[in-house]
């Protein structure tokens, strides 16, 4: 069974950093995807940014520049590094898994960590 524990979370100025981790253990194929989504009050979830095993990263437009995601193989963990905050980057950022295993795909996600950003 996948788990998927983040942490990191606060409430920060804008303008200020935070930085998420999210630890993956459990079986799971070494080819995957890690990433972040978030979901701000009222609105769909979303994809912020994801890194695949093999190194290959996609930003949402709306946190390029500003977003670093990474990953160490070796420990199953992804980040997040979150610079210049705003407060429309407040929500709930759930850390999500995605691999594929014969012809089955599957995609989880963790509890959720929330950041919060005053202005």
């Amino acid at each position: 069974q996948v788990q998927l524990v983040e942490s990191g979370g606060g409430l920060v100025q804008a303008g200020g950093s935070l930085r998420l981790s999210c630890a993956a253990s459990g079986r799971f194929a070494s080819d995957n995807t890690l990433g972040w989504d978030r979901q701000a009050a009222g609105k769909q979830r979303e994809s912020v940014a994801a890194v695949t095993s093999g190194g290959n990263i996609n930003y949402a437009d709306a946190v390029k520049g500003r977003f670093t995601i990474s990953r160490d193989n070796v420990k199953n963990t992804v980040y997040l590094q979150m610079n210049s905050l705003k407060p429309e980057d407040t929500g709930t950022y759930y850390c999500s898994l995605k691999y594929q295993e014969q012809i089955t795909e599957y995609e989880q996600w963790g509890q959720g960590t929330q950041v919060t950003v005053s202005s």
